[in-house]
C-alpha cells in the first residue's frame, strides 16, 4: 500500500509527494553539477537518470518513506527535495534530514524555510524526538541552513563515507524535540 507523504506548506513553499511527471524538472537540478557537488548521489547525465531515481521515490513511499518534492508557490515550479528517506528509526524516534535544491534558488531562504518545516512535521507527526542533518565538511551553504534552522553542531565524522572517490568528512548537527519552538 502506497502512503504519500502529505501535502506541507509554508509561506513560499509547497512541500508535496514527487511524482514520475516530475522528471524534467528533477532533470533540470540533478544533471547540475554545481548542485550534485556536495551529494552523496551523482550528477543525473540523462532524463532516465531522473525517471529511475523518482521511480526509487515512489517505490520508497510504499516503505512509509518520506521524501517532498520542494515547489515554489508563486510559480508552481519543482525546484528541489527534502524529507527523511529511509532514516527514520522507530523504535528511538530519530530520523535525519536531507535536501537538495536548484542553484537559481540558492540562498533566498528557501531551504531554511523547508527544513524548518521538515523538522515541526517530525516533533509534530511523526513522534521524533531527535532530528539530525549532515553536510560534507566543505559545504558551508547547506551547514548555514542547519545554523539557520537552529540546529546544533555536534561535531565532524572524520572520514565517515567514501563518496565520489575519496573519503569525506561529514558535519552532523541535530535538534531535540524539547528545543523546538512550536
Amino acid at each position: 500500500m502506497t502512503r504519500m507523504p502529505p501535502l506541507l506548506e509554508t509561506e513560499r513553499l509547497i512541500l508535496r509527494p514527487m511524482t514520475l511527471e516530475d522528471a524534467r524538472d528533477v532533470f533540470l537540478y540533478a544533471s547540475d553539477p554545481e548542485v550534485t557537488r556536495h551529494v552523496m548521489w551523482e550528477t543525473h547525465r540523462s532524463p532516465e537518470d531522473s525517471r529511475r531515481f523518482l521511480q526509487q521515490v515512489v517505490e520508497g513511499y510504499t516503505r512509509g518513506e518520506l521524501l517532498w518534492g520542494v515547489v515554489l508557490r508563486e510559480e508552481r515550479r519543482l525546484v528541489g527535495s527534502c524529507g527523511y528517506g529511509d532514516s527514520w528509526v522507530r523504535e528511538h524516534r530519530r530520523a535525519e534530514i536531507g535536501y537538495v535544491l536548484s542553484r537559481d534558488c540558492w540562498g533566498k531562504g528557501y531551504m531554511t524555510e523547508a527544513v524548518l518545516e521538515m523538522i515541526r512535521y517530525g516533533f509534530e507527526h511523526m513522534g521524533l524526538n531527535r532530528v539530525i542533518a549532515r553536510c560534507f565538511a566543505e559545504n558551508r551553504a547547506s551547514e548555514r541552513v542547519m545554523q539557520k534552522a537552529g540546529m546544533t553542531f555536534e561535531g565532524t565524522q572524520r572520514e565517515h563515507v567514501f563518496v565520489k572517490g575519496a573519503y569525506r568528512d561529514l558535519k552532523l548537527y541535530s535538534m531535540l524535540r524539547g528545543e523546538f519552538s512550536f
